[in-house]
């Protein structure tokens, strides 16, 4: 027992020789200030936020149910809109792609150019409702992130494909 004792009183003894007081409440507070922006450091997920700041403050002109609305002008597929959902939110009973392709589309209430991410709902078979075939935006196959006549259901689950939803992912600079 003496030996752990001892052991442990030569260790404390070479930390209190070794290190200032000043020095614990620098580390102390270069730890705290660390742990502060440690959060906002992290990989997550803030698109919600993001997206909430960058919607069009000016309105969304323009029927979500055609082809001719300003956010479509990328399209190739079915409008979830017809489809049971709407221009953000897959039908019941399919889901999101992970994968897919980005438009630049502008709106005419506010003149400004947004960044649009359409996303396959897969899941269901198509859905056969408001197809729409627009290439404004499309680059070919070897820039695959710009193309729509990918299957972007190859990124989720199941395979089929049902429709495709638009979301603003930000202002175009």
């Amino acid at each position: 027992m003496s030996f752990l004792d001892k052991l442990f009183e030569r260790s404390s003894r070479h930390v209190a020789d070794t290190t200032s007081r000043r020095k614990v409440l620098a580390r102390l507070g270069s730890l705290i200030v660390a742990g502060a922006a440690l959060p906002v450091l992290l990989p997550i997920d803030r698109t919600a936020k993001a997206l909430a700041a960058e919607q069009p403050k000016m309105g969304d002109p323009g029927d979500p149910t055609s082809c001719d609305y300003w956010r479509n002008c990328s399209i190739d597929g079915f409008l979830c809109s017809c489809c049971g959902g709407s221009i953000t939110s897959c039908p019941p009973g399919t889901d999101a792609s992970l994968v897919t392709w980005i438009g630049t589309c502008r709106n005419p209430a506010d003149g400004k150019n947004y960044i649009i991410s359409y996303n396959d709902c897969c899941g269901k078979h198509a859905c056969g409702q408001c197809a729409c075939s627009r290439n404004d935006d499309e680059q070919p196959l070897y820039r695959p992130f710009n193309n729509n006549d990918i299957n972007w259901c190859l990124g989720a689950e199941s395979k089929i494909y049902n429709c495709t939803v638009t979301i603003i992912r930000g202002v175009a600079v």
